[in-house]
């Protein structure tokens, strides 16, 4: 379903941007009663109305019982309840009319997902910069860090997404992870990923057919032995290892490394899927997934200019923990 095309947006409060819906199916018998119908998850539509938070196309705050008319569209702003706060912060790489660089830390979400509001890239960015515009050029994983753009106006958002979706990116990674003897790198990775089925849908499979996903592994130095807590028990040595990305498939890297028996240190979900921590848990940061997203170049599709943005921060393996740090 097309969503409806809108001239007037409220602004975002608190750097959350406002969120629509539109009107469907019925009758209804207000304004309130469909909101409960379409969004059940909010338990708290009288509260928002009562307050104002749910707006017309005109900016009007509506009232529970308003008329609500098929294809109306309304204004309103995601809540969740408090987030703890992730005690990494983002750092400014490069701002212009069109792209924003950041350098990324290990546990901040790129984007608002499940309950991950505040506590996110980018609305953490849009509070920075007071800019409503910003989208993410592409995706990190939460337990991912280093560099990460933004496009800033909507008219160059597609310009700049397509040189990702045409591979026109070059996008160089490094990783710690166990050193193995014999192994011959660098070497050229490529097999056909997909999701697994089932409860498992979090991890991709490598499964026979076309390979979709191709990545350069390269060993960069030899670490010596982990500390303890750091790896998988029976590792004996760590390294530090260069990857580079062919293609984009979703966990490419991790899976590719793992099949090489190098799983990442930090990695909570390859080889093997560890429970989900539940969301009363306290946040544990002492063993961070150990992959930075080192550099992105790639041709600039407006200016014709060569772009290269290079993260600060350093993978770093130490008793207490793994941790990136600024340099």
């Amino acid at each position: 379903m097309t969503r409806p095309r809108v001239a007037w947006a409220p602004p975002m409060r608190d750097g959350v941007s406002p969120s629509r819906v539109a009107v469907s199916g019925g009758p209804w018998p207000g304004v309130l009663a469909f909101l409960q119908a379409r969004l059940p998850a909010v338990a708290d539509w009288p509260q928002r109305l009562a307050r104002g938070d749910v707006l017309d196309l005109q900016g009007r705050p509506l009232q529970p019982g308003d008329a609500c008319r098929p294809g109306a569209v309304y204004w309103y702003w995601r809540s969740l309840p408090p987030e703890p706060r992730v005690p990494f912060e983002i750092e400014l790489l490069h701002q212009d009319d069109d792209l924003v660089a950041v350098d990324k830390p290990h546990f901040l979400p790129v984007a608002p997902s499940g309950r991950w509001l505040q506590e996110t890239v980018l609305v953490r960015l849009k509070r920075l910069l007071g800019i409503d515009t910003l989208v993410p050029m592409h995706r990190l994983d939460r337990e991912t860090a280093g560099v990460l753009l933004f496009t800033v106006r909507p008219g160059v958002r597609d310009a700049y997404q397509a040189v990702l979706r045409e591979r026109r990116a070059h996008k160089v990674y490094e990783a710690i992870a166990p050193w193995r003897p014999g192994l011959q790198l660098p070497c050229e990775v490529a097999s056909r990923l997909q999701e697994r089925p089932g409860d498992a849908f979090m991890q991709m499979e490598e499964v026979p057919g076309e390979p979709n996903a191709r990545s350069r592994v390269e060993l960069v130095t030899r670490l010596g032995a982990p500390p303890p807590g750091a790896a998988e028990p029976g590792v004996a040595e760590i390294a530090l290892y260069r990857l580079q990305p062919h293609t984009g498939r979703r966990h490419q890297l991790r899976v590719h490394m793992a099949a090489l028996g190098l799983p990442l240190l930090g990695d909570r979900i390859y080889p093997r899927l560890w429970p989900a921590e539940t969301a009363d848990a306290p946040p544990d940061y002492r063993w961070p997934l150990q992959l930075l997203a080192r550099e992105i170049r790639f041709t600039d599709p407006l200016s014709g200019r060569e772009r290269c943005f290079t993260s600060r921060r350093q993978l770093a393996v130490s008793a207490g923990g793994c941790a990136e740090s600024p340099t």
